[in-house]
């Protein structure tokens, strides 16, 4: 428009276009006052700008790993750790691959007994009923078993050395969870894709469950849990969600794309906590879904599934895991005073990880 936009709209056009330019002109000093009182290269600058301390406090719960604990016996062997548990003394039960896979900690990381050589073939899962009773899935046997706390035998689901799919056969069974009535329900697992429900004798109720992405169907249940209100929780591992169910199996809810589930363990105030890696989709020929897994993570849910922690640890390398340092985060189980205890699969071991809040 140039000279006949001034003639056309004589003064007033050239005030507007005066002001224009003057708040054009304040703008850009703005920007490049703030660009440069950021930036070191101009130290002179930031005399003019108060610096900013922060308060230096922990809000955040962390957690420190312990490195000392739990102390090795010279005699006793560790091998991939696929369960912890902890029953209502406070001792923390490993169950490894290695032989014994029975292992007994107190809370100081002392150890106290071990068993189970002579009966299980490759350790799994490993819960307590309300007895204090010891259940656990054997993935090379395809068997269930309870015992006593000192190892003795007192109960067996399915047929020793037998897959199948029917009320007297599993194929390759991932973990147990037991009613205070002690009805039993078993993940079964890394071939059936079904939970199993027995009653406290042993007699076959119902089982439900089909390979599928639906609700209600599953692609390797990895783990199951039981809240206070019989709400079950199923890790639903392959199809990166948790489901939720009633003793009944009638399906409740899912919580999807949180987490790669492997681990589950009810904590106070039916708090769910969960380990695994963040979603991840399927990489080349992986026959499960996240081996390897990208990360390494630990969240607490509420019954609703709202996320209410996070922690993520860092993933070590084959071989060469350091203290603090997870490798395929296979299970884990919360303390007392809210320390977490991690079974790790490559790093061969159980850790604990202190809780902190200051």
């Amino acid at each position: 428009m140039g000279s006949t936009a001034s003639a056309a709209f004589g003064k007033p056009w050239a005030i507007m276009t005066a002001m224009a330019a003057c708040w054009i002109a304040e703008i850009g000093g703005f920007a490049a006052n703030a660009q440069q009182a950021a930036s070191p290269e101009l130290p002179a600058l930031q005399t003019a700008i108060p610096a900013v301390v922060h308060p230096h406090i922990n809000l955040a719960t962390w957690y420190q790993v312990d490195p000392s604990w739990p102390t090795k016996p010279a005699n006793v062997a560790w091998e991939a750790v696929p369960s912890v548990a902890i029953d209502k003394s406070g001792h923390v039960w490993m169950f490894t691959r290695a032989k014994p896979p029975v292992q007994v900690y107190d809370a100081t990381g002392k150890f106290v007994r071990s068993w189970g050589e002579n009966d299980i073939q490759v350790a799994h899962g490993l819960r307590f009923d309300s007895d204090g009773n010891v259940w656990v899935t054997d993935v090379g046997s395809h068997l269930v078993m309870q015992f006593t706390p000192e190892g003795k035998l007192l109960k067996t689901l399915g047929t020793r050395g037998v897959p199948g799919e029917d009320a007297s056969h599993f194929n390759r069974p991932t973990d147990v969870a037991v009613t205070p009535a002690g009805d039993v329900f078993v993940a079964d697992g890394y071939s059936n894709n079904r939970i199993a429900h027995f009653d406290r004798n042993g007699k076959f109720v119902k089982a439900w469950g089909k390979m599928g992405v639906g609700p209600g169907e599953f692609s390797l249940p990895h783990a199951i849990v039981r809240d206070s209100k019989g709400r079950l929780y199923v890790a639903d591992r392959n199809n990166v969600r948790i489901q939720v169910f009633d003793e009944n199996g009638t399906f409740l809810d899912q919580w999807k794309n949180i987490l790669v589930p492997w681990g589950l363990f009810i904590g106070e105030n039916d708090d769910l906590w969960a380990c695994g890696s963040s979603p991840m989709p399927w990489i080349g020929e992986q026959k499960f879904l996240g081996c390897p897994p990208k990360d390494q993570v630990v969240m607490r849910l509420d019954a609703s599934g709202k996320l209410l922690s996070l922690w993520t640890i860092p993933k070590g390398e084959d071989g060469k895991e350091q203290p603090g340092e997870v490798n395929w985060l296979h299970g884990l189980a919360v303390d007392s005073h809210g320390n977490l205890f991690l079974g790790d699969i490559k790093g061969k071991r159980l850790m604990k990880f202190v809780r902190k809040e200051e």
